[in-house]
């Protein structure tokens, strides 16, 4: 993805995702927000936006972090809010060990507290440690916990799966992480 289109996809997700009213976007209660309108209100706001652009964007983003409905009217982002929205997913049984990737400066708190949506309003995993591990890099030195998803599924936990195949729980309680005890 050329730096041009980066820059308007982290624009897309800062709308999409968590402050759609910076432009005075409104999302309906699923997320979806009017094409046309995004591009309008974004366009008065400074970044100008085209549909086409809009499309590239969600076609060719290698993480897909959004979707667009079949008829292409209406965007929203996959996962990663943190307003409320309901991405309407059902609960799904998770493999037996998904992954979390993070920057090592914050493995003291994970040991502390377990994973923890933050301002988001789930915890983000991954069936793939390589995955893992990047998006981890993306905020310092990377590490990588494993989540024992088989066994918080049997204790009552819930898990999601986005469009984007991004894995989603509310929290993962420290018990059920295993990896680097030190940073």
């Amino acid at each position: 993805m050329s730096k041009h289109l980066e820059a308007k996809s982290k624009f897309l997700s800062l709308v999409l995702r968590h402050k759609p009213g910076v432009i005075g976007l409104e999302l309906d209660p699923h997320g979806w927000a009017d094409v046309n309108r995004l591009v309008e209100l974004a366009t008065a706001h400074g970044t100008p936006l085209s549909r086409e652009l809009v499309e590239e964007i969600v076609a060719t983003s290698d993480k897909q972090r959004f979707a667009l409905t079949p008829d292409r009217k209406r965007i929203r982002a996959n996962q990663g809010h943190s307003v409320e929205v309901d991405l309407q997913l059902a609960p799904v049984r998770p493999p037996p060990l998904l992954f979390h990737g993070t920057a090592s400066r914050f493995l003291a708190a994970i040991r502390d507290h377990g994973l923890m949506p933050r301002s988001r309003r789930h915890v983000h995993l991954s069936d793939s440690e390589a995955t893992a591990a990047t998006v981890g890099a993306r905020h310092g030195r990377p590490v990588v916990l494993r989540v024992a998803s088989e066994q918080m599924h049997a204790h009552g936990y819930h898990f999601y799966r986005s469009a984007n195949g991004v894995w989603l729980t509310a929290t993962v309680p420290v018990h059920y992480l295993d990896g680097p005890t030190e940073a």
